[in-house]
């Protein structure tokens, strides 16, 4: 039979297309707008990672339908050490499935409220690897638009890893984007006055994240939107009092020159390669081996405690309780006619397509562009733009206007985030599809399960 395994219900065939069949389902560790996130075992390798799943119904009802394809379509592209990487996508008749790797350590938000600030020899190393991780997006053409603690997990050796890329797009080299889409608190300046932006918004994110981890509070605050959007563009930056105990000098001058409103003198922006020289380069970064770093081997001064749930374990009661109902394996049905479909539906079935990291080679969705319109951040950086044709995306959108949760799109979380930052998604042009995929080599790494 080879790749065959009988048991007691379902035989599985691991030759053929994967589905939840190939996967035994264990407890539940996180929950988002349209389903959970659970610990799964692969039946045959016996590895263990997150499953997301989507409620397709959910998502249809909230108009979200582009966003799942969206966030299916990039995470096919991306396999990097410090991002949360898709080794399986599927779907059944009720949902679609991320098989993503797995992270033990929860997300930075929970250890942030459990330790009220962190030391800054563990943010600098935090900083560094996310660094690493903004620059292979970038380098992917991805901005990930959402960066902040809640989307950023640790493995359990403490390693941390982007995820959560719901409101991901590949952004326009010829095109500035004016849609508004992330967490008011971490967004740019320049998305909030939408005036036009790129994939430099990403280190402002990255700075604000690295001042709370510091501080426990952000540089920019306000109890309403309008209040928040006028510090974000207005206000000036202060270090609170004792700010030199709590970060070095050269700590507050890496952080200041991230939150720097003009994208084109901001640390990191000087393009997409030649700016993260600057990162490295910079002197709070001084003790990093960047090769060891990105090859992780240098030892994270910061290892959670595995022995003990690094996240809310009132999803599985959730369960228990029969507050809803538990995820069960199930059946497709047969020959299903695509074309008496609801719209949606069928735009589920054929574009969110079957992944299997150990077949299928990585795909890029990128648009073929026409030739680029420089911004002014590819070249000098202090050389004035070019004039640019503002645009919300060249890439799929959601049809909503407000996007719930995008902490459904992290593999494990550590609440229901009732009171958490919830990403906005504010589309201001007409959608623009995607070009069809084009193959790029094969990668070779190898999940990083903890």
């Amino acid at each position: 039979m080879g790749g065959v395994l009988c048991c007691c219900t379902q035989p599985v065939d691991f030759d053929g297309e994967v589905d939840l069949y190939h996967f035994d389902l264990l407890r539940a560790v996180g929950k988002g707008a349209f389903g959970k996130v659970r610990v799964v075992e692969h039946k045959r390798t016996k590895k263990l990672y997150a499953l997301k799943y989507i409620d397709k119904a959910k998502c249809i009802k909230q108009k979200a339908v582009a966003n799942i394809i969206q966030e299916r379509r990039l995470l096919e592209e991306i396999d990097h050490p410090f991002i949360v990487n898709l080794r399986y996508a599927f779907q059944d008749d009720a949902n679609c499935f991320f098989v993503l790797d797995l992270m033990l350590g929860g997300d930075l938000r929970f250890h942030l409220e459990r330790l009220g600030r962190i030391p800054q020899d563990i943010v600098r190393f935090w900083t560094a690897e996310l660094s690493s991780a903004i620059a292979y997006l970038h380098k992917q053409r991805i901005v990930h638009r959402d960066l902040k603690p809640d989307n950023i997990l640790l493995d359990s050796m403490g390693h941390v890893h982007i995820t959560d890329f719901n409101v991901a797009i590949h952004y326009s080299e010829r095109r500035l984007h004016t849609s508004v889409a992330g967490s008011m608190a971490y967004m740019a300046p320049e998305v909030i006055g939408q005036k036009g932006y790129t994939w430099c918004v990403d280190w402002w994110s990255l700075g604000i994240v690295a001042w709370e981890l510091v501080f426990h509070k952000r540089p920019f605050d306000g109890r309403t939107a309008d209040k928040m959007k006028h510090s974000i563009t207005r206000d000036p930056l202060k270090p609170p009092a004792k700010a030199d105990e709590l970060l070095c000098v050269e700590g507050q001058d890496f952080i200041t020159r991230l939150l720097d409103r003009n994208a084109k003198t901001r640390l990191g922006c000087r393009g997409r390669t030649r700016g993260m020289e600057d990162i490295r380069g910079h002197l709070w970064f001084a003790s990093i081996d960047w090769v060891s770093l990105d090859a992780k081997d240098m030892q994270p001064p910061f290892v959670p405690d595995i022995s003990r749930a690094n996240f809310d374990v009132s999803h599985e009661l959730d369960e228990f309780l029969m507050v809803e109902k538990p995820l069960t394996h199930s059946k497709r049905k047969a020959n299903q006619d695509l074309e008496k479909m609801k719209p949606e539906l069928r735009q589920l079935e054929e574009q969110f397509s079957v992944y299997d990291f150990t077949k299928n080679r990585r795909m890029s969705y990128y648009p073929h562009n026409q030739p680029i319109v420089t911004t002014g951040h590819e070249a000098d950086a202090d050389a004035e733009p070019q004039e640019v044709v503002p645009s919300a995306t060249n890439t799929l959108l959601p049809t909503a206007t407000v996007v719930e949760h995008s902490q459904g799109g992290s593999p494990i979380e550590g609440h229901d985030y009732s009171g958490r930052d919830t990403p906005i998604h504010m589309p201001s042009g007409p959608h623009e599809e995607p070009s069809p995929p084009e193959p790029i080599p094969p990668e070779h790494s190898q999940p990083h399960v903890s």
